[in-house]
């Protein structure tokens, strides 16, 4: 498995290695040990997939808090969408910036977002699959989120498709700096 690394150094792009043949291509899309030697998160305890009938599906941008905060290993299934992740980390040099990578099913590329980020996407395509692994379990009362069009972030969302379709939740979802802290 192949790691490239984006603007935000914590934040990781992994390319795994297809083998390809007549019946199509084999790849190893997680392998633990390739984790552990690149230093990335590798305690991971649950699949979440969802699915996104409309290009133009915004999701996020979500995080919760510590204790309970959560790693995520991303990838899309079915489609495409573009991956945003917004650094919240206290003291970090790049808190308030965000990397934005595409994900695709034919590209096969994952998004290794440690804990601390903001996390969203938004469909390029219709019918999008995205499955994500996640080292700590759902907590309601840990969930928070910072509102996608914030202009303190300045995430240029692609358009077209444009953000289409959001959520009234994720609508409502405050400013960045409307939160007393991350």
């Amino acid at each position: 498995m192949e790691v490239l690394d984006t603007a935000i150094a914590d934040v990781k792009l992994l390319r795994p290695r297809a083998f390809a043949d007549e019946r199509g291509w084999f790849a190893e899309v997680f392998k633990r040990d390739a984790l552990v030697a690149a230093g990335l998160p590798h305690g991971y305890l649950q699949d979440n997939q969802s699915f996104s009938a409309e290009a133009g599906t915004l999701r996020g941008l979500h995080w919760q808090a510590e204790p309970r905060a959560q790693a995520k290993l991303v990838r899309v299934v079915r489609g495409a969408i573009v991956d945003v992740a917004v650094d919240l980390r206290a003291g970090s040099a790049s808190r308030g910036r965000h990397v934005m990578v595409e994900l695709r099913a034919d590209n096969r590329l994952q998004v290794s977002i440690p804990k601390g980020f903001a996390h969203g996407f938004l469909t390029l395509e219709p019918d999008t699959e995205v499955l994500y692994k996640i080292d700590a379990p759902y907590a309601p009362a840990a969930e928070r989120g910072i509102h996608y069009a914030d202009p303190d972030l300045a995430i240029a969302w692609p358009d077209p498709p444009g953000v289409r379709l959001v959520s009234a939740k994720d609508r409502a979802l405050p400013m960045l700096r409307e939160l007393p802290s991350c």
